[in-house]
C-alpha cells in the first residue's frame, strides 16, 4: 500500500477536533518528507487543518460551520512530549480555575523543568517558567497548587485572607496520600511556601508526621511577612508568619 494511502487511512481513524502529529500517524523519520507532501495535499482538500509546524487536526463540521480544537486540546500538544507530560499551565489562568481570582490572563504561563515553552499562536499565547521538579501526570496538579502558595501575595484581586480560605478549602479535601504528596513537593519550594503550606495543613487539623519536616526545614530567625491576621490563620506565628 502506498504511503499516502496509509496516511489517509490512519487519519480517518483519528477523532475529529483532536490534534495529531507525525508520531500519531506511526510514520518513520525517513518518510517524513513524503508524509509532509501528503499532508499538504490533504490540507488543500480541507480534510485536515494545520495548527503549527508538524501539528494538525481534523475539523469538526457543525451546522454553524467548522469548529477548531478547543483551548485545552491546543494546549495539550505543548504539555506532552512522546506521550509523557513535561509541563503544566500555571499563573493567573490556573488560579482563576482554582477560584482564587476572577481575572483572566491574556498570556498564560507554562511550567516545565527542562524545556522553555513559549507560545505565540493566534489567541494562544504563553510564557515559559521553570518548574521546581520534573513534571509528571501524577504531580502536576500538586505543583500548580504549590505555585498558588508561592504567588500568594501576587494573585490578582485576591486578599491574603481570601487566599487562605480558598487554599484551606482545597487542601481540606485531600486524603492522606495527597497531603503527603503536597508536603513532599513543598520541600522543593521556597521557605515561605513551606511555612504557609504547613500552617494551613496544621490549621486544617492534619496530624501527619511529615509536617515536622516542613517545620524543621524553616529557619526560626526568618519571618515571612504575608500580611495575615490572627483570625486569618490562628497558628501563623508558630510557622514564623506575620
Amino acid at each position: 500500500m502506498a504511503l499516502a494511502t496509509e496516511i489517509r487511512n490512519r487519519i480517518k481513524e483519528l477523532p475529529e477536533g483532536k490534534t495529531f502529529g507525525y508520531k500519531n500517524l506511526r510514520i518513520a523519520k525517513e518518510d517524513y518528507a513524503t508524509t509532509a507532501k501528503a499532508l499538504e495535499r490533504l490540507q488543500k482538500k480541507g480534510v485536515i487543518k494545520k495548527v503549527s509546524k508538524g501539528l494538525f487536526y481534523k475539523p469538526v463540521q457543525t451546522v454553524f460551520g467548522e469548529l477548531k480544537p478547543d483551548y485545552s486540546e491546543l494546549l495539550r500538544s505543548y504539555l506532552f512530549e512522546n506521550g509523557k507530560r513535561i509541563a503544566y499551565e500555571t499563573g493567573t489562568s490556573l488560579y482563576n480555575r482554582m477560584g482564587l481570582t476572577t481575572q483572566m490572563a491574556f498570556r498564560i504561563k507554562i511550567a516545565s523543568r527542562g524545556k522553555r515553552i513559549i507560545i505565540n499562536r493566534g489567541s494562544l499565547k504563553a510564557d515559559a517558567v521553570k518548574s521546581y521538579t520534573e513534571v509528571t501526570d501524577s504531580n502536576y496538579e500538586i505543583l500548580g497548587l504549590l505555585d498558588a502558595f508561592k504567588d500568594f501575595k501576587r494573585i490578582p484581586d485576591c486578599s491574603g485572607a481570601q487566599a487562605v480560605r480558598r487554599l484551606s478549602a482545597i487542601v481540606k479535601k485531600f486524603d492522606e496520600k495527597q497531603t503527603s504528596s503536597l508536603i513532599k513537593y513543598a520541600l522543593l519550594y521556597p521557605p515561605r511556601v513551606r511555612a504557609l503550606a504547613g500552617a494551613i495543613l496544621e490549621n486544617n487539623g492534619s496530624k501527619l508526621k511529615a509536617l515536622e519536616k516542613l517545620k524543621e526545614s524553616l529557619n526560626p530567625l526568618t519571618i515571612f511577612k504575608l500580611g495575615l491576621k490572627e483570625n486569618d490563620l490562628p497558628n501563623k506565628s508558630k510557622w514564623y508568619i506575620e
